[in-house]
């Protein structure tokens, strides 16, 4: 919350960090991926702006995180959203996701990850953009939310056991 002479710092870093996911796919989307890096990214599949097959929709009429490692094409990143062709159970599919539409970002290979507060997103008009390699059928367990926007995501959530 802001007063009539505070900041909401809370939407300010939650722009900043969604600023950094943005520069890093597009760095992918130019240069391809460096090393062992892949991204782990869960999306919001009401969000507006979210375009993705039917038949990918009724599997996931919630949330899907799509995963960019070795099998994607197309990656494109604009300034609000990307665009990526992936392969779900050897169907491909292009989605477009607006940035304002991504619950999480995760670099396993770099153990990092950000976890993105949706309705501080619905309220900020300036962000978004993603691309996989295929997709787990079970959306991401949950971790806990914070009134500060955005926070780090415990890479245990996404490792295999």
């Amino acid at each position: 919350m802001t007063g009539p002479q505070g900041f909401d710092y809370g939407r300010l870093m939650q722009r900043a960090l969604r600023g950094l996911m943005v520069e890093v796919l597009g760095q992918v989307a130019e240069e391809g991926l460096p090393g062992e890096h892949h991204f782990y990214i869960s999306l919001d599949t009401t969000h507006p702006g979210v375009d993705m097959p039917d038949w990918l929709r009724e599997r996931h009429p919630e949330e899907i995180t799509i995963v960019i490692q070795h099998e994607y094409d197309d990656l494109a990143v604009m300034s609000d959203r990307f665009s990526i062709r992936l392969s779900f159970s050897d169907r491909s599919a292009t989605l477009v996701v607006p940035f304002d539409a991504v619950l999480t970002f995760v670099d396993p290979s770099m153990e990092f990850g950000l976890k993105f507060d949706g309705h501080e997103a619905e309220d900020d008009d300036d962000v978004s953009e993603p691309e996989a390699d295929g997709a787990d059928d079970e959306a991401a367990p949950e971790t806990p939310k914070s009134d500060e926007g955005a926070e780090v995501v415990s890479l245990d959530t996404f490792r295999k056991h």
